[in-house]
C-alpha cells in the first residue's frame, strides 16, 4: 500500500514527528470548531478563482458586445453606400454653383440649371459620400437619414428654424429681392 505524503515526507526527513503531530492536531481542531459552531470556512482560491471567472465573462460579454455594434455600423455603412451608388444623379455639366453648409463650413457643388431646379424645389437632396459629396432623391436621402442622419447634408424641404433676435425685427417688414440667389 502507498505511503501518505506526511509519511514520505517522514521517511525522506524533510519533516519531523512533532511538526506532523501539529499539523494533525490544527486540522482535527478546526474540523471540531466547524462542526460545533457549525461555522464554513471559505476556501479564498476558490472565491477569487470564481471572482475571476465572472470578471473574465464580464470582458468577453463587452468585447462581444462591441464587436457586434462595430458590426451592425460596417454594414449600415454599406446600405447606405449602396443606396447613393445606386440612386446618384449626374450633376451635369456643372457650370452653376449650388452652395449648401456642412458642419458650419459653406461648400458647393457645381450643378447644371436642372439640377439646381430640382434641388431647390426639394425634389433631390445632398448627401455626403466618402471624400464627396452626391446628389440622390429625397426619397433616397430619407431612407439613408434613418440609418445615419449625419450622412444627409442639405435638404430644402427641410427649413431649420431660427431663433428669431430683437435685432432680426426692425428689418423684417422689408421685401427681400426675388433675384438673390444662394
Amino acid at each position: 500500500m502507498a505511503l501518505s505524503l506526511q509519511e514520505q515526507l517522514l521517511q525522506a526527513g524533510l519533516a519531523d514527528k512533532k511538526k506532523a503531530k501539529q499539523v494533525k492536531r490544527e486540522k482535527h481542531k478546526k474540523v471540531k470548531q466547524q462542526q460545533k459552531h457549525k461555522v464554513v470556512e471559505v476556501d479564498e482560491n476558490k472565491v477569487a478563482a470564481e471572482h475571476a471567472l465572472a470578471e473574465k465573462r464580464e470582458k468577453d460579454r463587452l468585447l462581444n458586445l462591441q464587436s457586434k455594434q462595430l458590426a451592425e455600423e460596417k454594414a449600415v455603412k454599406a446600405q447606405i453606400k449602396q443606396l447613393i451608388e445606386i440612386n446618384k444623379q449626374p450633376k451635369g455639366k456643372g457650370d452653376i454653383a449650388c452652395n449648401f453648409t456642412d458642419n458650419n463650413v459653406i461648400k458647393r457643388i457645381y450643378v447644371d440649371k436642372v439640377t439646381q431646379n430640382r434641388i431647390s424645389q426639394g425634389k433631390l437632396a445632398i448627401v455626403k459620400f466618402e471624400q464627396g459629396y452626391e446628389i440622390v432623391p429625397v426619397q433616397v436621402a430619407d431612407k439613408i437619414s434613418q440609418r445615419d442622419e449625419l450622412a444627409v447634408v442639405y435638404r430644402a424641404d427641410v427649413l431649420v428654424e431660427e431663433t428669431k433676435s430683437e435685432e432680426d425685427d426692425w428689418y423684417a417688414e422689408y421685401e427681400i429681392p426675388d433675384d438673390l440667389s444662394w
